[in-house]
Formats: C-alpha cells, structure tokens, sequence
C-alpha cells in the first residue's frame, strides 16, 4: 500500500518486490491511486487497485470498512504499508477484524519522517524494515518500539541492470545529442533527482559556476520532474542560472525514463541533498555502472559512499569542500570496485524473509 505509482524510490522499490513475489510463486496486490508505473507493474505479473489511499484528509477515514472488506474478500496475507496514510488506514481496518482472519501488518520506513503521534504508524508494524542503518538508528532514538521488531534492509541495485561499463549505443547518442547539442565535447556532471529545495539544485548551480571559472568544459544536468507545487522553485532555479551566466551550461532536463544512460555518459554524478538521505537510490547505481559518484557524506549516502566509493564523501553541506571533492575526482577518479555491494536480490529476498517470520 502506498500512495500513487509516478515515480520514486518508494515506488521502485515496491516494483521490486512485486515482481520477485510473482517470481517466487506469490500473489501480489498493490494498492494505490494509479500512477505511470501501472503499466509495468502488471505487465510483470503484479495486481493494481486503484485506491485514492495517499490523501491527507478526514475523508479518507470512510476507506476503512471497504478496506477491512476488500483484505477478507482477497484473503490478504500480509499488508506491506509504505507511506503514513496507508498505513494509518491499514492499522484502522486491521483493529476491527478478527483476530484469526486479521492479516500480518509490515511498514517500511523510507524516510527520516517528522517525529510526532502522526509518524508513529510507522514504527507499529510486526516488523518495521528500514532501508539503511541511518534509518534504524533514528527509529530507535525518536520512537518507543521493539528493536527486535526492525530489519535493517538496505536498498538494492541489480547489477544486470546497471551493468558495470555499460554505454548506450549509438542510436541513443545520436538521439541525445539531436536533443542536447550543448552537450556535445562537454563533461558532463548530473544531479539527479526531483526538482526540491532540498535535493540541492541551488548548491549545484554554483558549483558549476565555480568549475567553469576554472576553465573546465563541464555540463550541469539536473534530471528529474518538478512537482506542480514546485514550480516556483524550478524558476529560482533559472534565475540563479540567468544571474550566473550559465544559461549555455547547465540544462533542465525534467523528467527522463533513460537515466541509466545518462548516468552512464557522465564523466561525475553527484547527491547534494541539505538533510541526509534514507538511502539515495542514484548513488549505488551509478557506482554499479561505473560512475564516480561525489556525495554529502550524511544518512543512507554516507553510508553507501563509505563502504562503496570513499574518494566521493564530500563533508555535509560544505560547498568549499564539495569543489575541492569534484575537482579532483573529475582529474583523476579512483577505480570502482565491479561487484555491487548492495544488491537488488538481497534486497527482494530479506523482505522475503520478513514476511516469512510472520507467516512459517
């Protein structure tokens, strides 16, 4: 259960592990207010219904009862609640059934959500996963809740997927670069990630700025879709990029369904978020493809530049240090090891395991 399937690390995430339960021999039942993953979802073999579950609204309290009945009709096993909504709506149908007939209730913290009675729901799972220690240890400093109960269950990358070395052909480039002749003999540096104040764009803005001052022939890509609520934050955007004169090197790509190959052709991608990260989707998969990746060193990034990539921890927030960091990866890049460390089978076959402890 999970708000809506556009886009995102939630949503990925919960297409993963729809399509290993098919895999495995399971019925998966995905619950939310449609979204453009749909399509993919059910063509791998998983179930969509379209449930308006995502809303912050008294109104949604009236989905509870359909809820308890639509969980019995379907003989529901395990409800896997992935956002505070559903899981509060969940939690409410769940009281209200048999005991015997009540299914197992699991969440998933994907985020270092506000601390309040309102994110709470998300600590009352039979077992709370967390996506990275980052996210465990924050669960268990701001909630009262078992620690036996969390399962500390890091994101993962396929590496069949986001092959070590890959490069796209040259039907791609041709089409890229009819697309983006800016680009062409540029090295090209890409932030990817929805269009938000703290995902850094601003940061990144400058950083080009700074590197092309030093006489560099770099290529800012921010890549990623802005929410209709942030477009006022997409324009401060281009009038810090207008302000800088950097209007002929940094370029809005919105959203792209190809960010394997983008990714794959930049010489540097980077993760600037202000606040740390719950994990950071983009980091092990460039590092999976090969791409130096250069990152403020807190949360789930941290984490997974440490183990993974060191060379690219850059200090939190700290702009001096962050040049410094991208100037000398940009000049000579250490090697990245060629097996993943975090991987997307591990990923599907703990959450699996999860739901076996619940139900032998």
């Amino acid at each position: 259960m999970l708000p809506a399937l556009q886009a995102g690390g939630v949503e990925r995430g919960t297409l993963e592990i729809s399509r290993f339960l098919v895999e495995q021999g399971h019925r998966s039942l995905v619950m939310s207010a449609d979204g453009r993953m749909v399509a993919q979802l059910e063509a791998e073999g998983g179930e969509h219904f379209n449930w308006p579950i995502g809303k912050k609204s008294l109104f949604s309290l009236r989905l509870v009862k359909p809820l308890r009945r639509f969980f019995m009709a379907q003989k529901v096993d395990i409800i896997h609640a992935r956002s505070r909504v559903p899981a509060w709506l969940a939690w409410l149908a769940l009281r209200g059934m048999p005991a015997d007939k009540r299914p197992r209730f699991v969440t998933t913290a994907h985020g270092l959500y506000s601390v309040s009675r309102w994110s709470a729901i998300m600590t009352r799972g039979e077992r709370v996963i967390a996506v990275s220690d980052t996210v465990a240890d924050y669960l268990r400093k701001h909630y009262t809740l078992d620690p036996a109960h969390i399962r500390v269950i890091h994101r993962g990358v396929d590496p069949n997927s986001w092959p070590h070395g890959f490069q796209p052909g040259p039907a791609w480039r041709d089409h890229w670069l009819r697309k983006y002749p800016q680009l062409h003999g540029q090295q090209l540096i890409t932030l990817p990630g929805r269009i938000t104040r703290w995902k850094g764009q601003l940061v990144f803005v400058r950083l080009i700025r700074q590197l092309r001052d030093q006489g560099l022939p770099v290529h800012g890509l921010l890549v990623g879709d802005t929410d209709p609520r942030k477009r006022r934050f997409e324009q401060e955007i281009r009038d810090l990029i207008r302000t800088l004169d950097m209007q002929a090197h940094i370029t809005l790509t919105g959203h792209r369904s190809d960010i394997r190959e983008i990714m794959s052709v930049s010489s540097l991608v980077l993760s600037l978020s202000l606040e740390p990260e719950a994990f950071g989707r983009t980091v092990p998969e460039a590092l999976s493809l090969g791409r130096p990746v250069a990152g403020f060193a807190h949360g789930g990034v941290g984490e997974v530049l440490q183990h993974w990539y060191p060379a690219g921890m850059v200090k939190p927030n700290d702009e001096p240090d962050l040049l410094r960091v991208v100037s000398q990866l940009l000049e000579q890049p250490p090697a990245i090891p060629v097996e993943p460390l975090f991987t997307l089978r591990h990923m599907q076959q703990a959450t699996l395991n999860v739901y076996h402890e619940l139900m032998p």
